[in-house]
């Protein structure tokens, strides 16, 4: 590539990836604090958990008579990049950003990635006609559309972009797509907590081991042991919402899932395992819980998403992985933070066949000294978590024990 050429592409590049970041790191702001409003507003009001069930049907309403494909999410962005059909509808961003706020203030058990991927995505994917841009060009905002969602919700630019190239292109890295989507992420992030003053939960891994071979090794079972419960988390999804197709008319797809889920907090008495998690993820750093927490938000999650409900998946991973890890630690000896840690980015790797990119996020949110340690689960559980994905049109070419 000569310089002129490649002058051409960086200034391109660079206006074009810091609209898609401004764009999706405000969308993004505005999704956080709506959610918090509605995270906190249902927690104030419980008897809007009898309500799931009806809210479920106006998500699933819409969604079926005005969604057009929006409904496939996470699915439609992997298809459209692997093979460009129509343009991602700009409704995709209201409907799910709505769909999100609804399915959390109502008491579904569900995550945040999912919402802002798809709204920067959505938003990003308008720039092809905006800019007249060709296929390769298309595929590239795309990119640059995941890695500012990401990267903003979870203030995290690194894995944010790094989680774009992994996820979309799956080991064909293309040299192009590595300026656009990393600063892509810088804007969105930036735009985010610094423009909107969005901020985030901050976690911590105050004792880190030393790096022996003894405590390496114990890395090996709770590797294991997070991709395997990344492939139930995964398979989970999918078996719920093959079992809810069988409900020939599609808005009553949630209301049958919200019934249930709403049943279950009556009965349990207990809110802990909807929405986010977030405060059990806290608590997953510091104290002893109750080793089955991982399977009931496996459980809920799945329902919530498999019968229709909208958010994300990796919040609720992070509640899966921070909870097993907590678990662990009565048979495995690292301190219990270190082993929380490990499963909170350990099943999102399994989950989303994303190990470097969760590598990455650990060392953003739980910093360098506990590297090693989080790369280790990472890639243990990527390799021990099956052939699947949460994302069902997710391509994966290569991957060691793929038929395990």
């Amino acid at each position: 590539m000569n310089g002129r050429v490649l002058a051409r592409y960086f200034v391109l590049w660079l206006g074009l990836a810091a609209l898609v970041g401004i764009l999706s790191g405000s969308a993004s702001a505005i999704f956080l604090v709506s959610l918090d409003w509605a995270t906190h507003f249902r927690e104030t009001h419980l008897w809007l958990i009898s309500l799931l069930p009806l809210a479920g049907f106006g998500i699933g309403y819409v969604y079926h008579h005005y969604g057009a494909n929006s409904y496939k999410g996470n699915n439609l962005l992997l298809d459209e990049l692997y093979q460009s059909q129509s343009p991602i509808p700009l409704r995709m961003t209201p409907l799910v950003l709505f769909g999100t706020i609804i399915t959390h203030l109502f008491g579904g058990s569900a995550g945040r990635e999912g919402t802002a991927v798809q709204m920067g995505a959505s938003l990003a994917d308008q720039m092809t006609k905006w800019f007249s841009l060709d296929s390769e060009n298309r595929k590239l905002i795309l990119i640059c559309g995941v890695a500012g969602g990401f990267a903003a919700v979870f203030a995290t630019p690194l894995a944010g972009a790094i989680f774009s190239l992994e996820w979309m292109l799956n080991r064909k890295f293309q040299w192009k797509s590595i300026f656009p989507a990393f600063w892509t992420a810088l804007v969105a992030d930036w735009t985010c907590e610094v423009v909107w003053g969005v901020g985030h939960m901050q976690y911590a891994i105050p004792e880190v081991p030393m790096y022996s071979l003894q405590n390496l090794a114990w890395v090996v079972p709770a590797g294991i042991a997070f991709g395997l419960s990344a492939r139930l988390f995964a398979e989970t999804g999918h078996r719920v919402a093959d079992l809810f197709k069988h409900v020939g008319y599609p808005p009553l797809r949630p209301v049958l899932g919200g019934i249930l889920i709403a049943a279950f907090v009556y009965f349990s008495g207990s809110t802990t395992y909807i929405g986010l998690g977030i405060p059990r993820i806290v608590e997953a750093f510091e104290t002893p819980l109750p080793w089955y927490d991982w399977l009931v938000k496996t459980g809920l999650t799945g329902l919530t998403i498999g019968s229709g409900f909208k958010g994300g998946e990796v919040t609720p991973l992070f509640f899966t992985g921070a909870t097993l890890g907590n678990a662990l630690s009565v048979w495995i000896p690292l301190p219990l933070a270190l082993l929380a840690g490990m499963g909170f980015v350990g099943v999102f790797s399994g989950a989303t066949n994303t190990p470097i990119a969760c590598t990455v996020m650990g060392l953003e949110l739980f910093g360098y000294e506990s590297g090693i340690f989080l790369g280790l689960a990472c890639f243990v559980s990527f390799l021990f978590s099956g052939k699947g994905s949460i994302y069902s049109s997710q391509k994966i070419e290569f991957k060691y024990l793929r038929r395990f």
